[in-house]
């Protein structure tokens, strides 16, 4: 008997810490600071690895906390986190089932859409995936309610969608496109809680003088980057240099060219990154130069986070290798901010190490920075060619 009423205790106890600890939650609504939920609490250079941009004004609720970050719960079996200064905490709201209403894909003079009526701005997350070529978005907290998917003939991208309820609290839509390459894609609120994917079509003319491409010199003013192994220069410096270059390139290309900066500046990411969204370009290039604790190591690299935008980085090494420097590889995956909108292809070029020697010193020739802005632009067009 002493037995059994201590493991029915210990099941109580259990039960009731459980209870407890559950009933401590509360609810948050994120920022207009380009809110982001990350996967987990890990940390590297580039910071946790990041598992969505969000909209702002977007409820989570919060079960749990650390230092810089709130646990949040997505949905029965879905949890992320994010940074306590990209939401605001609100009042508490009533606990209920989420059910979508209509779904609808159409198009206007420049993009598709697909729209989905929710009652409330629901967390999300979004995948490219290739061959076929699509994007898939789940809705957390969400709920069929034995909607419909209209499809109008206006979506010029869009080739077909319908949704599935992989679990019972998670609604996934799938976006299929007409064109192998992704063009990009950006998700967020409209009014009344309208939950809008809006889908970049192919361009009509794939050539550089009927393109906009925007140019990111990285780093700049406060931050310097990295510096020469021997001459201690700034990378800070020598990207811009690289970047002028490339800019003049396009140009002669007849290329319509963004430049995120052309001076000297200290800017953010956040900075960057809303830059980017007000121009809306069709490409973007980000001029790095890379260190490592090993003075051997050197060669150029690209690097993407999107598999659907992996095809612009490979054509760029390929192109880049004929300059005669090593191969470091094409990295994806890749955690930095500039490779984290979906908004368009982009690719974060590493020219060469600046902790080498022989790199060091060919970075410093204006010569081989012309040459590098030559490989770049020859590696979009073969990029383009491709398609």
């Amino acid at each position: 008997m002493k037995k059994i009423l201590t493991v029915l205790f210990f099941f109580c106890s259990i039960h009731t810490f459980c209870q407890s600890k559950l009933s401590h939650f509360f609810y948050v609504k994120t920022t207009d600071s380009l809110p982001f939920l990350d996967y987990g609490l890990g940390k590297d250079r580039l910071g946790g690895a990041k598992m969505t941009f969000l909209d702002s004004n977007v409820v989570l609720k919060v079960v749990d906390s650390s230092d810089n970050s709130y646990k949040v719960q997505l949905s029965e079996f879905h949890d992320a986190y994010i940074e306590k200064q990209k939401v605001v905490r609100i009042d508490p709201i009533e606990e209920k089932q989420h059910l979508t209403d209509s779904w609808k894909v159409w198009g206007d003079s420049l993009y598709d859409y697909v729209t989905v009526q929710l009652d409330e701005k629901l967390p999300y997350r979004s995948v490219m995936e290739i061959d076929p070529s699509r994007i898939v978005v789940d809705i957390f907290g969400a709920t069929s309610n034995t909607n419909w998917i209209t499809q109008l003939s206006t979506a010029k991208e869009i080739k077909n969608a319908w949704y599935e309820q992989p679990e019972d609290d998670v609604m996934r839509g799938f976006i299929e496109l007409k064109h192998q390459q992704h063009w990009g894609y950006r998700i967020f609120y409209t009014e009344n809680n309208k939950l809008t994917i809006r889908v970049k079509r192919q361009p009509h003319v794939l050539d550089l003088n009927h393109l906009t491409i925007a140019v990111d010199a990285g780093h700049g003013g406060d931050n310097i980057g990295t510096s020469g192994v021997r001459t201690h220069i700034k990378e800070k410096d020598y990207t811009l240099l690289i970047a002028k270059q490339l800019e003049k390139a396009l140009k002669l290309k007849k290329a319509k060219v963004v430049m995120t900066r052309e001076k000297d500046t200290t800017l953010s990411m956040p900075e960057r990154i809303n830059f980017l969204r007000e121009k809306n370009p069709d490409l973007l290039i980000s001029i790095h130069l890379n260190d490592s604790d090993k003075d051997t190591v050197q060669g150029v690299s690209t690097y993407y986070r999107y598999i659907g935008f992996r095809p612009l980085s490979q054509s760029i090494l390929k192109s880049m290798l004929s300059t005669g420097l090593h191969e470091f590889g094409n990295i994806g995956s890749f955690n930095f901010s500039l490779n984290g909108p979906t908004d368009y292809p982009n690719c974060l070029v590493e020219v060469a190490f600046l902790s080498n020697k022989d790199d060091e010193k060919k970075i410093l020739s204006p010569k081989f920075q012309q040459l590098v802005a030559n490989k770049i632009v020859a590696g979009i067009e073969d990029f383009l060619k491709n398609l």
